[in-house]
């Protein structure tokens, strides 16, 4: 056979550093759903990580690796614009994925373990007042598009509590109205029911009744979330957090807010009325009552009353 044609008929072999990353990828997200149970999501996240962490590796074998050498990672991230959370996110993937490897026999020693953890500081939750609440939920108005759905996105996100992905993946059959109520999905697929203030009830009424018919309609088969985009699908993370940058503008709101000022309000408002923080661990979904703690810290004007009408020195 001539040259030229037998180098057509070999294929290029990849290298065995891809070839490697691959395997290694596709068989740790496999571990973590099916034998971890974790969710789809967190499934994402881990593999987002895993993929900065071959682009680190750079070929380099995993068995070889120090941990004077995997010590320099953190660093690495942080050079490249990856803020301190973050980071230690990161890190916290590589443990995860050096466990597995010495699971599968990949690895003889477990080298990440000697790699310390990234230490942060509690930063205490931006929250908005009542006020600016108010005026964030009501910037959604008669003769925008799809204003109903607008409104109804956020005082949903206010009402519950929920996270922008619960909000994202709540389906229609997830909620109550009669019994003002909804069914929110949580992280490791725990789910939780959160009630329903009557303004987010009508709100979702309202919704319901005037703009998803005809959302629904433009999917074929119709999709079963309950909050849907322009083109019928379910309303997307990134559309939620366009939505609250637009009210937020609208409201005169000068904060920096995101979907997570919303839950951060929700908690901070109810332990400032007198609810009890085991009850609002529950509706929040937290694990530990130990995230739930941070919000108590928020609010100073109480503690400054409780201090001028206690204290006998105030």
């Amino acid at each position: 056979m001539p040259r030229r044609d037998l180098r057509k008929a070999v294929k290029p072999k990849r290298a065995r550093g891809a070839v490697d990353a691959a395997r290694y990828r596709e068989g740790f997200l496999r571990y973590l759903a099916s034998e971890r149970q974790m969710s789809t999501n967190t499934v994402a996240a881990y593999g987002r990580d895993l993929r900065r962490l071959f682009v680190w590796l750079d070929g380099r074998r995993l068995a070889n690796l120090r941990a004077a050498d995997l010590a320099d990672y953190p660093a690495w991230l942080a050079d490249g614009g990856l803020a301190p959370t973050s980071v230690a996110r990161h890190v916290a993937s590589l443990k995860v994925f050096f466990r597995w490897l010495l699971l599968e026999g990949e690895i003889n020693e477990n080298q990440a373990a000697l790699v310390a953890s990234q230490k942060l500081w509690r930063r205490v939750p931006k929250v908005l007042s009542p006020a600016e609440v108010d005026r964030l939920l009501a910037a959604p108005v008669a003769g925008e598009p799809l204003w109903r759905r607008d409104r109804a996105t956020l005082e949903l996100l206010y009402a519950t509590g929920a996270r922008v992905s619960e909000v994202c993946t709540m389906q229609l059959a997830d909620v109550r109205l009669a019994e003002r109520q909804c069914l929110c999905h949580g992280k490791g697929d725990k789910q939780r029911v959160a009630p329903l203030g009557e303004k987010a009830r009508l709100a979702i009424e309202a919704y319901l009744e005037w703009e998803r018919p005809k959302l629904a309609a433009r999917r074929d088969p119709a999709s079963g979330a309950l909050l849907l985009s322009s083109r019928g699908r379910g309303l997307s993370r990134e559309r939620v957090w366009e939505l609250i940058k637009k009210s937020a503008a609208a409201a005169g709101v000068t904060k920096k807010v995101s979907p997570h000022s919303l839950r951060h309000s929700f908690a901070t408002h109810l332990l400032a009325g007198g609810a009890d923080i085991r009850h609002v661990q529950e509706l929040l979904g937290h694990a530990s009552i130990a995230t739930t703690q941070l919000y108590t810290h928020v609010d100073a004007s109480k503690l400054k009353r409780v201090h001028n009408d206690f204290h006998p020195r105030a």
